[in-house]
Order: C-alpha cells, then sequence, then structure tokens
C-alpha cells in the first residue's frame, strides 16, 4: 500500500516537473516537451490532489487557476515606495541627467544598464521561502492594490523561485504586458463575442489584471517582465544592476532580451536610436527606454529627489501625430477652479489610443495656435500620454471659423472669472461653492496625504454631493449615522466606520490640513514649510505677499495664491466650521526664527518605533530642521533604530554612522526633558 509520506514525494516529484517545463515554455520559449506530455503530467497531478487535498500546497501549477472571485480588491502597502521615473523628451535633457549623475557621484564616465520601457502595469511581487505570497499593483507608489489571485493565473510569474540560493524574502518588480500578437487575438475574440475592444495592449493588459475573477485574467495573454527588486531580506544579489537582472533570470522570472550594459551619454543615445529603430519589430510595445545607473551602491548614494530615483530617467520617443478635425470647444473647472479649454474631436488613432478629446491648456495657447472650431489640426500624445493639439492646418480651414474667447462666467456655476497679472490660467472665482471644484476639493480634503479619511471614495463623495447632503469639507463632520447608512451601497457597518474614520481625521496636523484645503500650488513640501515657519494657523491666514515670501521655497506667485484662498470670506468660513466641528493638531513652537537646531542633518529610521510612530517621529524631526531619508549613505548623520532593524542598520555599522536607539532620540526630540 502506497503511504501519504509517497504520495507528497510524488506529488512534489510532479510539481517540480511542471514548473520546470512551465519556465521552458513561457519563459525560455524553448518547450522541451509536447503539449500533449504537459497535459498528462497535470493531468496526473490534479488527480493526485483531488484524491489527497490536504497535500495540495500554493505553489502548486493546479493552483494558477480557481480561485472564488474577489468582492473587491485589499490595499497593499508597499514596504519600498514604487517610485516614477523623470522622463527626458529629447538628448539634451539626457545629457543633463548623465551631467547631475557625474558631479553628485565624481566620476567622469557612468556605467548604465539601458532597457526598453515596457508599456504596461507595474507589479510587485513579494515571495517567502521562495513561494509567491503576494502580488500588488504600484498603485500611487506608496500603496496599491492586492492582485494576487490574478497574478497567480500568469505562467510566467513562477509560483516558486528555482535555485536554493532565493533570499528569504524579497520583493520583485516589474510589468505586466500583453504582447502585440496576443493583444491582437484578444481583440479578435472580443468582437467574436460582441464584447468590448481594448484601444492597446497597456489598457489590455491593465483591464485583465483588475478583473475580480481570476479567470477571466487567466484567459487573458499577459506575461510578466521583471525589471528590479524593492525589499529584499539578505545581503545584496550583486554590485550591479545588470547582475541583479541575471539573478532574477536564474529565479525562474523573464527579463527583457533587449537591455544592454553602456557606457556614458553616447551609449545611451546609441541604445536609444538601436531600440527606436526596432520598436516596430518588438513582440511588446514600448513608449521609451530607461537608464539606471549599474552601480547599486552609487544608486543608492546617489538617493531619490522628489518621487524619483535621481539614477533612472526615462527617455521617452517622440510622439506620435495624426491630424483629425475640432468639432467643438468646451471648458472643463478643475479642482482649484481652472478653466481648461478642451478641443472635441473627430476620433483619431494616436500612438495606439483612439483619441477624442485634446487639451489646449489655455486662453494663451490657444491664441498662439489659433485653435477654432471647424479647423483641421495635427494631434500628438506628448511623451505618449496626454493628448494635445500640436498645430493647425491652415490650407484646410473652413471660411466661416471665429477666434475662440474665454467665458466670462464659469460655465458650471455662473461666478466671474478672472485672471491674476501674470498667469496663464483664468480660474472660477466661486471657490467651493462651484460644484465642479467641490468635488475634487472633497476628494483631496480626505485623501490619504491629507486628512487621510479611510472609506470615503470617490463614488462615496459623488453621491454625497449630489444628494445635496455635504456642500463643502467641513459638512462631512456634521454627517449622521441614518444619513449614511440610507446611501446606496451603504450598510449599518459601513456607515459606522466612515464616521468612525471622520471622529480619528480630526486629530491631525498643521501641514497635513493646510494641504487638504486644496490651496493652488501649495503641496505637501510648502504646507510643511507654511506649518514650520508660522507654528500656526492664525498668523498664515493674517501674512501678506510679502510676509509669505519670508517662507523658505515660497515665491511670489505661490504667496499670492496662498494670500487670494485666505482672503476669500467664504474659505475662511469653511476654516471655521472645520475648527468648530473639532478639527485639531498641536502647534508647531516657534522661537523668533532661530536657526533649527537640527538643520542640515540627515536621518534614517529602521525598525518599529513603540513610543510613537515612524511617521510622527520623521515630522518631529523635520520641525526641528532635520531631513529624514529613506536610505543610508555616507551622508547620513545618524540611524535611528527600533524593534526588528532592517539592514539599514547593518548598513549604518560598516559606515560608522551613529545609531540612535530609542531612548537617545526621545531626548533628542525633547532637550528640555530629562
Amino acid at each position: 500500500m502506497t503511504s501519504k509520506k509517497d504520495i507528497a514525494s510524488k506529488l512534489q516529484q510532479l510539481r517540480d516537473t511542471i514548473s520546470l517545463h512551465n519556465y521552458r515554455y513561457y519563459v525560455l520559449d524553448a518547450p522541451e516537451i509536447p503539449d500533449a506530455e504537459y497535459d498528462r503530467l497535470l493531468r496526473e497531478l490534479q488527480t493526485l490532489e483531488s484524491a489527497y487535498p490536504e497535500l495540495i500546497t500554493p505553489d502548486s501549477p493546479s493552483q494558477r487557476v480557481g480561485a472564488a472571485p474577489l468582492k473587491e480588491f485589499a490595499e497593499v502597502t508597499h514596504a519600498v515606495p514604487m517610485l516614477s521615473l523623470n522622463n527626458a523628451f529629447n538628448d539634451q535633457e539626457v545629457e543633463d541627467f548623465d551631467r547631475r549623475v557625474r558631479e553628485r557621484s565624481g566620476v567622469s564616465e557612468v556605467v548604465y544598464t539601458a532597457e526598453p520601457k515596457l508599456d504596461g502595469l507595474a507589479i510587485s511581487l513579494v515571495y517567502e521561502n521562495a513561494v509567491l505570497v503576494r502580488g500588488a499593483t504600484r498603485g500611487d507608489g506608496y500603496s496599491g492594490e492586492d492582485v494576487t489571485q490574478n497574478i497567480r493565473t500568469i505562467h510566467s510569474v513562477p509560483l516558486r523561485l528555482l535555485g536554493a540560493a532565493v533570499p528569504r524574502r524579497i520583493e520583485i518588480r516589474g510589468e505586466v504586458i500583453m504582447t502585440k500578437q496576443g493583444f491582437a487575438k484578444l481583440n479578435q475574440d472580443q468582437q467574436h463575442k460582441q464584447e468590448k475592444i481594448f484601444a492597446n495592449p497597456r489598457n489590455a493588459a491593465a483591464g485583465s489584471l483588475r478583473q475580480l475573477d481570476p479567470r477571466i485574467t487567466a484567459a487573458r495573454p499577459l506575461v510578466f517582465y521583471a525589471y528590479g527588486i524593492g525589499e529584499i531580506a539578505a545581503n545584496e544579489l550583486s554590485r550591479q544592476h545588470s547582475d541583479m537582472l541575471k539573478h532574477l533570470q536564474s529565479y525562474g522570472l523573464r527579463v527583457s532580451p533587449d537591455i544592454q550594459v553602456v557606457t556614458g551619454l553616447q551609449g545611451c543615445i546609441e541604445y536609444y536610436h538601436y531600440i527606436a529603430n526596432k520598436r516596430d519589430a518588438l513582440e511588446y510595445a514600448i513608449d521609451g527606454v530607461v537608464y539606471k545607473v549599474d552601480d547599486l551602491q552609487l544608486q543608492e548614494s546617489l538617493g531619490f529627489v522628489s518621487r524619483a530615483p535621481r539614477w533612472a530617467l526615462a527617455h521617452k520617443f517622440p510622439a506620435q501625430e495624426e491630424m483629425t478635425r475640432v468639432l467643438a470647444i468646451d471648458i472643463q473647472v478643475g479642482r482649484t477652479g481652472t478653466l481648461t479649454p478642451v478641443a472635441r474631436l473627430e476620433p483619431v488613432f494616436v500612438g495606439g489610443v483612439t483619441v477624442t478629446n485634446a487639451t489646449l491648456h489655455n486662453q494663451d495657447e490657444i491664441e498662439r495656435k489659433d485653435v477654432r472650431v471647424g479647423d483641421t489640426v495635427i494631434v500628438r500624445r506628448a511623451g505618449d500620454v496626454i493628448p494635445e493639439v500640436a498645430s493647425v492646418v491652415l490650407s484646410q480651414r473652413p471660411g466661416d471659423t471665429v477666434l475662440f474667447k474665454m467665458p466670462a462666467q464659469c460655465p458650471v456655476c455662473g461666478s466671474q472669472v478672472i485672471r491674476l497679472e501674470n498667469e496663464a490660467a483664468a480660474r472660477c472665482s466661486g471657490g467651493l461653492f462651484c460644484a465642479a471644484q467641490r468635488k475634487q476639493a472633497i476628494k483631496h480634503f480626505a485623501g490619504r496625504r491629507a486628512m487621510d479619511i479611510e472609506g470615503l471614495g470617490e463614488k462615496l463623495i459623488d453621491q454625497l454631493v449630489d444628494t445635496g447632503m455635504i456642500h463643502d469639507s467641513a459638512d462631512l463632520y456634521l454627517l449622521g449615522f441614518e444619513q449614511i447608512a440610507g446611501l446606496e451601497r451603504m450598510g449599518d457597518k459601513s456607515a459606522q466606520n466612515l464616521l468612525d474614520a471622520l471622529q480619528k481625521s480630526k486629530s491631525t496636523t498643521l501641514p497635513r490640513f493646510l494641504f487638504a484645503l486644496g490651496i493652488r500650488q501649495v503641496g505637501e513640501s510648502t504646507a510643511k514649510a507654511l506649518a514650520l515657519y508660522f507654528g500656526k494657523l492664525a498668523p498664515i491666514m493674517q501674512a501678506d505677499v510679502i510676509m509669505l515670501q519670508q517662507v523658505p521655497d515660497v515665491g511670489p506667485v505661490v504667496a499670492q495664491s496662498i494670500a487670494s484662498f485666505f482672503a476669500e470670506p467664504h474659505n475662511r468660513g469653511v476654516i471655521e466650521k472645520l475648527r468648530h466641528c473639532g478639527i485639531h493638531w498641536p502647534d508647531i513652537e516657534v522661537t523668533a526664527r532661530a536657526p533649527l537646531p537640527l538643520k542640515g542633518k540627515t536621518f534614517v529610521i529602521t525598525g518599529s518605533l513603540v513610543s510613537m510612530g515612524r511617521e510622527a517621529v520623521k515630522e518631529r524631526l523635520e520641525a526641528l530642521g532635520a531631513k529624514v531619508s529613506g536610505s543610508v549613505s555616507k551622508k547620513t548623520d545618524y540611524v535611528i533604530v527600533g524593534v526588528d532593524p532592517g539592514s539599514k542598520a547593518s548598513k549604518a555599522q560598516e559606515l560608522g554612522i551613529p545609531i540612535l536607539e530609542e531612548a537617545k532620540l526621545l531626548a533628542l526630540l525633547n532637550p528640555g526633558n530629562d
């Protein structure tokens, strides 16, 4: 009689064999056995697992398809942010990038890894003990959606990494794409079934991966290409980015075969032209190339600026252009009241997408290009992303066209349209009264980086505004349980969760509150600078343009925007309502504009802190003038070490950087307390 141990051994042998053939077929494109033999092995595995379901493992090839449909995607926070790349659209911008890298690194010539910029959906794959445990979308870079069940259906994603030297935990990043051939076949099938036709491979890939039913995803021809590593719970795999990609290949992952290691600016430009000439022959769609500093230690020392690394650049291909006709010019009113003219076009296929609208930016741009209704125009997708009208074909202009002028009243609320001196944009003066601004302003107010009201999504805000239940952000805090529970798709539990989230959001910080107000040109950095300089809200609201310009990085235009916002009586009224509803924050102590004690110092935090959250520590350090970085380098002054620190602590010890444990950190943050 066959023992369970023998069955388990047989199952593992089958899994290993099938996984190997999966790798040869989907990654190497070099199948070793006929499809019929592969099907026989899979059927044998499924039969055995059906008889012994307790022996099924998560990494079994049989588990790629069959999970029950999801109700919604869960949110996933990325341990290491998935940052976007800065773009270059010409050789000069690439030259500037290379110069900055050389100047910052102190080397005369830089070696880069150059690779095609795949046009798909950025994905994070987390493996623990070589087994796939999570797949997530990039989202906003800091958090995305858990699409593990759908990721598992993609055959080029190994459920278990190959090799014996795989790190205990590793996060692999890459792009899920649909090949041109797969895309054409999908649209043929969609047309045959009289279902939606996809505009381009990127949209098809993104839509396929975000299906709540994994069986739909499984039926789509998706492919995963790895291009980097996020989090890793071990020593570095290599010293070069190019070698790291070879490690990923050895684990059983696809890596673009068109990646090259190039030297200096000339090598980058030559690679760009090489790929551009090869673009149409590639099996997948690309919208440019990416250059990454090959030396991983140099990458770390270069660090990041804003939300992009200093060590990488996307060099975009020129926009593709087509001709079409302007049917109308409509006005869109944005969150901050900006009136943007939009050309409604006869549909035209540009750069793989059917374009029906194109931005005209503002009145000056319309006059410069002399765009009129009825004109034949050249449309392009700038950077293969944003459709815009490039120029007018004057030889085809009808004789009855007229000049376009911005309206004097807001098309949404009828308020006066104003245009400040030296500004190109015209704006609605209706503030939060304007329905177009109201929804967007509340969405911004509730955002994760603003008041962070969990559960208050776009559709719910639309309902609240459309039903007249709220007219500004302060009305959120006046909502009652019965009102919320009575909304569509809302029950008692959801209503209570939202009320709890609203109550929780009342305790915030001054920088977050300032950012949440949605003042034009006031982002997170400017909001933080204002809070650190003034310490309280009242002096910010009372400051004139000259006073505001004393704040670091606040120039005349930003100062005018801030002053204009707080001069509007309705804005002041909403702020008063918000404070009356219980919105509060600790004031920041400002001592006669004295030099900040930690100004010029750079800190890195690793591990969990018991006394306060890492975000709170970051805000306290920044309030004292310090900079908080995400990576350790020779420029780091202190590394704060909490419970279960990561590799950053070891890196600090290697570099001889002072380490602060939590007790020393608290003494630093509270110098007057013994």
